[in-house]
């Protein structure tokens, strides 16, 4: 079971310990559980799904997110929906089995791992090989934990790869959440952190509050204390105040979708970051797996951007903070331009400019060793 990082016995800078043991979804037998990042970080809630139509629930209500950890409950939702399917022939149960891939992609509009690991695992069953509903079901769910497992070693090696780019004793600024909670394990940008503090425990690190969701501060502070990283909350609009001081050296951000000439779609807020790095002279870093990468979007303007609940701006905890019937525009992401950043961070390198060629090739690079 999922243990409390704050209290794990682990060295600082151990990247094996705390980073691996916050697990945001595992299975329990046969029933998928999901730890609940709404009531992060004062109290461990855990949402025990027999369901697929549980599973997607929570990925909408982002007790679960992060656009891999998003990616992977989708892909473990079609292992737990397709063992409920009931088809007497293989053309019944893929049909079925269609019908629940499409309901699992609309859970959450914007990120690309989420269709990436759900057109993944209909591959493996969409073949015309003679076989039965049963094989059909275990393929399903070894290529469901297939995505689970590789994605921690993708980001292993990101973290790798990563901390090449991160000056000695750099302060680093982040936003939203990039680490264990949002992936498989370890992170992309936080585990760029990670990586690089091991070896330069000089490093430090300011991560924005990431309104409306606050992801940063209940998430990622959270994280990094659990492995003592010194952290320091801002709010997210004091981050240009940090930069005209001078206490800024890199900025590291993660992604939700890349389009192919290297547009990123982020959290909420992403874009004014860029806007104030490239104004600041602040190198500015996006941190992704392949997998975020959209190859058939040409640019960010095709990026579908999820609107949420006008009450996450108009509410806190429940409580109204502004007035009753006020009018909200409540975009979840934003899409940087590819010109303002500076790289992009996968785990088979960094793509530097100009995007598109760099993309193209990575894309057909080979993994690293599994």
């Amino acid at each position: 079971m999922w243990r409390d990082p704050l209290n794990s016995e682990h060295k600082p800078g151990d990247v094996t310990a705390a980073s691996l043991s916050l697990r945001p979804i595992f299975w329990d037998g046969d029933a998928i559980v999901i730890l609940d990042q709404r009531a992060l970080p004062h109290r461990e809630t855990f949402i025990r799904c027999t369901e697929a139509t549980q599973v997607i629930k929570a990925i909408r209500a982002m007790a679960i997110r992060g656009a891999p950890a998003i990616g992977i409950a989708g892909a473990m939702a079609l292992a737990l929906g397709a063992r409920h399917i009931q088809a007497a022939d293989l053309q019944t149960f893929r049909r079925k089995f269609l019908r629940l891939c499409t309901l699992v992609k609309a859970a959450r509009p914007t990120g690309r791992n989420l269709s990436w690991a759900v057109d993944r695992v209909y591959a493996t069953i969409a073949r015309g090989e003679d076989t039965d509903v049963f094989d059909l079901q275990r393929r399903v769910r070894e290529e469901a934990d297939a995505v689970l497992r590789e994605d921690l070693l993708t980001n292993l090696a990101i973290g790798v790869v990563g901390a090449q780019i991160v000056p000695k004793g750099a302060r680093i600024l982040t936003y939203c959440n990039t680490g264990s909670l949002a992936t498989a394990g370890h992170g992309t940008a936080l585990g760029i952190i990670r990586s690089a503090f091991s070896a330069d425990p000089e490093i430090r690190v300011f991560a924005c509050e990431t309104r409306p969701f606050l992801q940063g501060a209940r998430l990622t502070t959270y994280e990094l204390m659990a492995e003592y990283i010194p952290v320091t909350l801002i709010t997210d609009n004091a981050a240009g105040a940090l930069m005209a001081r001078k206490r800024v050296d890199l900025v590291l951000v993660g992604a939700d979708r890349i389009a192919a000439n290297g547009d990123t779609a982020n959290k909420i807020g992403t874009y004014s970051l860029a806007v104030l790095a490239r104004a600041h002279q602040v190198l500015f870093y996006v941190a992704a797996p392949r997998s975020t990468i959209d190859p058939n979007l040409a640019d960010g303007g095709a990026i579908p951007v999820e609107e949420r609940d006008p009450r996450e701006i108009t509410h806190f905890r429940g409580s109204p903070v502004a007035p009753a019937w006020v009018e909200v525009w409540n975009p979840a992401f934003d899409v940087t331009p590819q010109a303002l950043i500076d790289g992009i961070i996968t785990e088979v390198g960094i793509l530097r400019k100009p995007f598109g060629r760099a993309i193209q090739k990575a894309l057909k690079a080979s993994a690293p060793e599994r």
